[in-house]
């Protein structure tokens, strides 16, 4: 039995700049008439661009009316980001996303939830401040504020990022104020920074692991690079062939082993 993702085509129907680092897409078409939504408040779907091989994962800030919504963090370098920043836009392409997975669980007797992250996350922590009936409290670490971007219904602490592709998030959990009695703590960011935060969850706060979710969504310490090999030339290439994925992804993985 094959445990890959079920993949839906869908169409670029909308492109919209939110802050300078953070770009709305809207997807949509018959292709998405099969996808449905887990329900789960931190949602995420893998995404594949055109001329593509590998998918980035983003969360699903919304899917209604048959139109699904997703927040892309966008950088000078990245497969979805390039993609996403092109002059001529994107609206009408086809890309590819992946049925959703989501983690967010909040116990039962959940009093209060704490959400912390930097920009990557806050397109989850929006979506979970929006569907949550719980007091809620987020700290985000951001390099510019998108204005009305989470709910006004929550308490928010802006937090300056530190420097482009830094965090200090860590920091911040260490020295946070807990509410009393039982809730729920979701973080996601910098992955170093999450392994030290759950180090501090275990060890310091000793939470039982139902009481919090934290997620690594990006590596610090992975500096991006542009590619050596674009392999948009390879796909157009095979596929002009009649040559299969798998045939396509080997001559990829030859062309990178000689540059």
């Amino acid at each position: 039995m094959s445990t890959r993702a079920q993949q839906h085509t869908a169409e670029v129907l909308r492109r919209e700049p939110l802050s300078p680092h953070l770009l709305r897409l809207v997807l949509g078409g018959p292709g998405l008439a099969e996808f449905a939504s887990t329900g789960i408040a931190d949602e995420w779907v893998g995404l594949v661009v055109p001329e593509q091989f590998q998918s980035r994962y983003y969360t699903v800030r919304s899917w209604a009316g048959g139109e699904l919504t997703l927040d892309v963090v966008v950088h000078d370098v990245g497969l979805v980001t390039e993609w996403a920043q092109r002059a001529d836009a994107v609206v009408g392409e086809t890309v590819t996303v992946t049925d959703p997975k989501g983690s967010f669980l909040p116990p039962g007797d959940a009093g209060w939830l704490m959400l912390v992250g930097d920009l990557t996350a806050l397109p989850a922590m929006a979506r979970i401040a929006s569907e949550t009936t719980l007091p809620t409290r987020i700290w985000a670490e951001v390099p510019e504020r998108p204005e009305g971007y989470l709910p006004a219904g929550a308490e928010v602490t802006w937090l300056a990022q530190p420097g482009d592709g830094q965090s200090a998030l860590a920091e911040v959990v260490e020295d946070l104020v807990w509410p009393e009695g039982p809730g729920y703590f979701w973080m996601a960011g910098e992955s170093a920074q999450m392994r030290a935060i759950r180090k501090h969850l275990m060890r310091e706060r000793q939470l039982p692991s139902t009481s919090y979710d934290v997620m690594g969504y990006w590596r610090g310490n992975a500096q991006r690079q542009p590619r050596a090999v674009d392999p948009g030339p390879i796909w157009r290439a095979g596929k002009a062939a009649g040559k299969t994925d798998e045939q396509i992804w080997a001559e990829y993985d030859d062309a990178r082993e000689q540059s």
